[in-house]
């Protein structure tokens, strides 16, 4: 009896500590999900910025302001501009 005994002993020992590893191991694996999804809130955010300052860089205004100083390009006087049929 005492052999079976000591046998049950260990086989219980051994499923403890294996419940303890799995429990740790998911307990880590849930904070780096929860890291990650934080991560991913942080790049939507990110995402969104860069589409708006794009969208402001693209501007037609902003474009005709950059060809008009930068380039001293202006616009076409409208009884100049023929519309080439094709």
């Amino acid at each position: 009896m005492t052999k079976l005994n000591l046998i049950l002993f260990m086989v219980v020992l051994a499923s403890a500590l294996g419940t303890v590893t799995s429990q740790h191991k998911a307990r880590k694996l849930y904070i780096e999900l929860q890291q990650q999804q934080e991560l991913a809130k942080q790049y939507d955010v990110e995402w969104g910025q860069l589409q708006l300052e794009q969208s402001t860089w693209a501007m037609h205004a902003r474009i005709e302001q950059v060809a008009n100083s930068h380039l001293h390009m202006q616009v076409p006087d409208p009884s100049k501009i023929q519309i080439v049929a094709p």
